[in-house]
């Protein structure tokens, strides 16, 4: 549905300086919420002004919600399918200069203009992920973009994400076009994967890491023989397969989820690397503390886990969880291998990362040197005024 800016709000006085100064957000409390703004529908198209009238850009409005405003223009310009269409446009032309083959995350909300809305390309089929009441209502206009940008065979709705729930929307997934009768093949960085996007976690696949596999596959090679790795929370395999492409003699995958666990194993399968891979249904802080009892040692350790913390109320006690992580993995990287550790949770911030990180070595009475730390790759860009989306964190530290 195409829409212009027909409602008008206004700011609270003296609330107006974060989206003035570029924040995309506007919070429920910073606007002037009267009967009238109360009772509009959630996803209404606003145009929302200072509290003197001086406007400040137009976007999404739910009342119901703490983000009650998503700025989509800072200009008159009318919020309607031909703006996402030139959204969806750009975003194209920049993954295509980024990537030769079109598997990567192709919008990424706010970063790309297109605030709770998250589309990630498999080929010829795309998996549509939204999460903002006003992205709903638009639904059919991201359709048809994606359909003028792409022309995917097949779009996977995937609208059933937590976040949903915040924006009084509900949980549904649904296929559009001709949905796959299986699991997608993925290429990446040369290596072929297979996902279940309807079944699997979050899109199917988290292109996130495919720079950190590249780089953390470097170190499969310990001198002229291959290392031992163990890739912990392995989902896909996507870590410990490149590992093993990349010369590794044996890659142990870890997961509790026995259908990610026999996709990795096809996988595996696929690029002739089956007899150097191993697949383990566990726990993995099971795992770990197992293998440390019985003495075991890898030349690189991967812990890439789900989000510890899920709401600012678990933030202390999931960021513990980081440090018990890296206290319990630290052990089996044997003098000279690298540990790598990860985390998803965007309530964590780098500091704090680092901070449970260093806890954890300490806890463990590792020493060594990080080699490399950073995020997310670039078809995960992030929106300068939300420096808190920068939610991957990692470090790749070699141990003595």
């Amino acid at each position: 549905m195409s829409e212009s800016a027909a409602v008008e709000l206004r700011l609270q006085p003296g609330r107006h300086k974060r989206a003035r100064a570029g924040h995309p957000w506007i919070f429920s409390n910073e606007i002037d919420m009267t009967a009238a703004a109360k009772a509009l529908p959630p996803g209404t198209i606003a145009a929302f002004r200072e509290a003197g009238g001086a406007p400040l850009g137009a976007g999404f409005f739910n009342p119901h919600s703490l983000i009650a405003g998503r700025l989509m223009t800072r200009d008159a310009a009318p919020v309607d399918r031909a703006l996402i269409e030139r959204r969806v446009n750009a975003a194209l032309a920049l993954r295509t200069r980024l990537f030769e083959a079109p598997f990567y995350r192709l919008i990424h909300s706010e970063a790309d203009g297109l605030p709770g809305l998250i589309v990630d390309r498999y080929g010829d089929v795309a998996v549509v992920e939204i999460n903002a009441a006003g992205m709903e209502r638009m639904t059919e206009d991201i359709l048809a973009a994606l359909d003028a940008a792409i022309a995917p065979k097949a779009v996977l709705l995937k609208n059933d994400g937590p976040a949903r729930a915040q924006e009084g929307l509900p949980s549904e997934v649904a296929w559009r076009g001709e949905a796959p009768t299986g699991p997608i093949e993925i290429v990446e960085n040369g290596v072929r994967f297979l996902a279940d996007l309807a079944g699997g976690q979050k899109t199917g696949w988290f292109y996130d890491h495919r720079a950190n596999r590249a780089l953390t596959a470097r170190f499969a090679k310990a001198g002229a023989r291959g290392g031992r790795v163990l890739d912990l929370f392995s989902y896909l395999g996507g870590f410990g397969i490149q590992a093993a492409a990349a010369g590794a003699s044996h890659v142990v995958m870890v997961d509790r989820s026995q259908p990610a666990l026999d996709l990795a194993a096809r996988a595996a399968a696929l690029n002739g690397v089956a007899e150097r891979c191993s697949f383990t249904r566990a726990y993995a802080f099971d795992v770990m503390e197992s293998y440390a009892v019985g003495g075991e040692r890898f030349d690189v350790v991967i812990a890439d886990p789900p989000a510890f913390v899920k709401s600012r109320k678990d933030l202390a006690a999931g960021a513990r969880g980081y440090r018990k992580m890296v206290r319990l993995a630290a052990p089996l990287v044997a003098p000279g291998g690298i540990l790598f550790a990860a985390s998803c949770s965007h309530h964590v911030d780098a500091a704090m990362f680092a901070d449970e990180v260093r806890h954890g070595l300490a806890d463990a009475r590792r020493d060594g040197r990080i080699l490399f730390a950073g995020g997310a790759g670039p078809d995960h860009p992030v929106h300068p005024f939300l420096p808190e989306s920068a939610y991957l964190k990692f470090q790749l530290l070699q141990l003595d």
